[in-house]
């Protein structure tokens, strides 16, 4: 943006923390009371990924909000269709690419018509597609109703993770496009079916131009973050920064300056209304929860760096392999790399801010394993080792 607007106020850095984290639903009671699809409705996106410690990151970012909320419960809130009376039955959430592969709320469908018809415009999309093909597993899916790619005729043509059939290639070619939409996902597969079967008439259209989804974009993204910079607006929904600086003026949000921040910030004004209070969430986080999944967000808001090890040669990791960040009083105060030996949870490594943050630390692990049904918690290996016994000695006087 060539001319910025002059900012509305000047929050401090610990007010605008605390900004983020009510936005987020870790302070007061935000969103509490309507679940799993009140957390969904106000983050606007959950992400999806493959790896499973504790849970699934989608399972984690509801329970991180909620508490120990049944893993049943998390994946029926996203994907068990309405009640009776809607014919056919619609889900209540969709699948589609937003900060990566991400859980939307069923009624965003038509502000990704700008997503959909970048897709379409680059229809060959890195692979090549046999005639026919394409145009048999909208066919099939037609007559049979939803399916996986292996029902359709298979995921893979080797067992190669990378290698798509043609089936796959044509399936997942068609959801961009928005033809086909992922419904639920069963056993970690995603399950196809048409969109005009899928999604509520009301919502089934393209009719929305660019400028009118990157503002309903723009405007979603400041009020699951409160308050972030345009790199920030951007990255929620892997938006081009030209694209925010488009609509940003029209969407709602109000420019703010932060302390300590050396760009210019935009904030949601219904989060500037009243100063947030309330209880602190105590919890540990999935490294792709939204409150912590932008590592320079996260850096400079809580002066914590984290980064995702899963992918980090085992010799070159400092943290562990699915090192989550522990919330604690509005604060991240450490890490645990967590891992499951039967009904025991283990710390295989534990990060600790100094003696304070044990009793969180503590806390954070004993709901977590009572969550996956462990009876045990185990600490392996402390960076401060002194701290070892005090947190060993927190996890036995604690309640399970």
């Amino acid at each position: 943006m060539t001319t910025l607007p002059r900012p509305i106020t000047e929050l401090s850095a610990d007010e605008a923390r605390r900004v983020v984290l009510r936005a987020q639903g870790f302070l007061g009671s935000t969103n509490r009371g309507a679940g799993v699809r009140g957390v969904l409705r106000r983050l606007g996106a959950v992400q999806l990924d493959t790896i499973s410690v504790l849970a699934r990151s989608h399972e984690l970012v509801p329970y991180a909000r909620l508490g120990a909320v049944g893993r049943k419960a998390v994946e029926d809130a996203y994907w068990k269709p309405r009640p009776a009376g809607a014919s056919p039955a619609r889900p209540r959430a969709f699948e589609y690419w937003s900060h990566a592969a991400c859980i939307l709320p069923i009624e965003e469908w038509p502000h990704f018509a700008f997503r959909r018809r970048a897709y379409r415009d680059r229809p060959h999309w890195h692979h090549d597609l046999p005639d026919g093909v394409y145009e048999q597993v909208i066919k099939q899916l037609r007559a049979e109703g939803p399916l996986t790619a292996t029902e359709l005729g298979g995921a893979k043509r080797t067992g190669e993770w990378w290698d798509w059939s043609a089936s796959k290639v044509a399936v997942e070619r068609a959801l961009m496009y928005g033809e086909v939409v992922c419904v639920e996902r069963r056993g970690w597969k995603r399950v196809y079916d048409l969109a005009e079967r899928a999604v509520p008439g009301a919502l089934l259209h393209d009719e929305l131009d660019d400028a009118e989804c990157l503002r309903r974009l723009v405007r979603l993204a400041g009020q699951a973050l409160g308050v972030g910079t345009r790199a920030d607006i951007a990255d929620y929904h892997r938006l081009k920064g030209e694209q925010v600086d488009a609509v940003i003026a029209d969407s709602g949000l109000v420019p703010v300056a932060v302390e300590g921040w050396s760009k210019p910030a935009w904030a949601d004004p219904a989060a500037l209304e009243t100063p947030p209070r309330g209880r602190h969430r105590t919890t540990l986080l999935s490294p792709f929860d939204s409150l912590v999944w932008e590592r320079a967000r996260t850096e400079r808001i809580f002066g914590f760096t984290h980064r995702l090890e899963a992918y980090v040669p085992r010799h070159k990791r400092v943290y562990g392999y699915f090192a989550m960040p522990v919330l604690a009083g509005g604060r991240l105060v450490g890490r645990v790399d967590p891992a499951r030996e039967g009904r025991t949870l283990v710390a295989r490594q534990v990060t600790l801010d100094g003696p304070k943050a044990v009793p969180a630390v503590a806390r954070a692990l004993l709901e977590a394993a009572s969550w996956v049904d462990c009876t045990d918690v185990r600490v392996e290996r402390v960076d401060a080792p002194e701290l070892r016994e005090p947190l060993t000695r927190e996890l036995a006087r604690l309640p399970a």
